[in-house]
């Protein structure tokens, strides 16, 4: 008996840690995309937040797959603004990152204060006859919603496109060499405008995810932060796909920590426990910081340069 409590509460643990994950691997795998091409984006919280509340509501009116589209949408629109911002006008890219969460936090508690205390439309999980009651295993592997195999599936294909096609090499070039890109008669502020309306969308997806599948409700700043993990997360993973997916996942674990510890009855102080994620970011941007052959292997060269063609 004692044993099957056991095996339940450790499945339990699972299934949290993998909801937990997918949100932080959805927003950085988005923002992948967008350094990669040259561009810093640190907007991802506010276009989470604003694609929370808007796939919310349009889950409220017509169901959880509207929400789902109204999230990328609503990340995609944030998106554009910043790179009309930053690439038509050539503002400074970080403050105006910085900008469009302090509007997307803004906006989405305005959006959203007609929808608090309201109950959600939950994104239902997948349910194969046969694969999802195998014990264990079937939870896990056939038993969640869509978005977890969305993210995976992100995963996969973004890996793919950037090391083995010619678009991801356009893509890498543009990052790496903008001049040089240009030079070739490729152009610069279009990749750059399609990676960072991609990933304003996967920024909204996130978003939408924990509004429909991670609590089913709307809460002023429901992000808390996630979307400054998601921007760690990237430098973590050393701008690789698959190092990233290893990251949001660990961070996952650790966020999800403190709630397992405390249903052990431990003293240890619940403020320390929910900060641990914060915790380990700095701490791993530190240790990453200072490997400086880490850090120069695969960041993008003109990260966070603005270019001009006619300069």
């Amino acid at each position: 008996m004692n044993e099957l409590a056991s095996s339940s509460e450790f499945l339990s643990i699972v299934l949290t840690i993998i909801t937990a994950a997918t949100p932080l691997l959805l927003a950085a795998l988005g923002e992948l995309v967008v350094e990669r091409s040259g561009v810093l984006n640190l907007g991802v919280e506010g276009m989470m937040a604003v694609g929370a509340v808007c796939g919310f509501g349009a889950a409220l009116s017509f169901g959880p797959y509207v929400g789902i589209f109204a999230a990328i949408a609503a990340g995609v629109l944030l998106a554009l603004l910043f790179g009309f911002l930053t690439l038509s006008l050539v503002s400074n890219q970080v403050a105006t990152g910085l900008a469009l969460t302090l509007l997307g936090l803004g906006l989405s508690g305005l959006i959203g204060e007609r929808y608090v205390g309201q109950p959600g439309e939950k994104l239902g999980r997948l349910h194969i006859p046969g694969l999802s009651d195998i014990r264990f295993l079937g939870p896990i592997v056939f038993g969640q919603d869509v978005l977890v195999y969305v993210a995976l599936g992100l995963t996969v294909a973004i890996g793919y496109v950037l090391f083995r096609t010619k678009l991801g090499l356009i893509i890498r070039a543009v990052g790496d060499s903008h001049q040089s890109a240009h030079a070739l008669g490729y152009g610069v502020i279009p990749v750059r405008y399609a990676c960072v309306a991609f990933g304003g969308g996967c920024a909204g997806l996130a978003g939408g995810y924990l509004s429909l599948a991670y609590t089913t409700q709307w809460v002023e700043n429901m992000t808390a932060g996630r979307g400054w993990i998601a921007l760690a997360l990237v430098v973590f993973g050393s701008w690789l796909p698959r190092r990233v997916a290893i990251g949001a996942y660990l961070f996952g674990a650790i966020s999800i920590l403190g709630f397992a510890v405390q249903t052990k009855g431990l003293n240890i102080p619940s403020q320390l426990l929910s900060s641990l994620p914060y915790i380990v970011t700095i701490v791993a941007l530190v240790i990453i910081s200072g490997n400086r052959a880490l850090t120069r292997a695969n960041t993008p060269t003109c990260l966070g340069q603005p270019f001009v063609p006619d300069r």
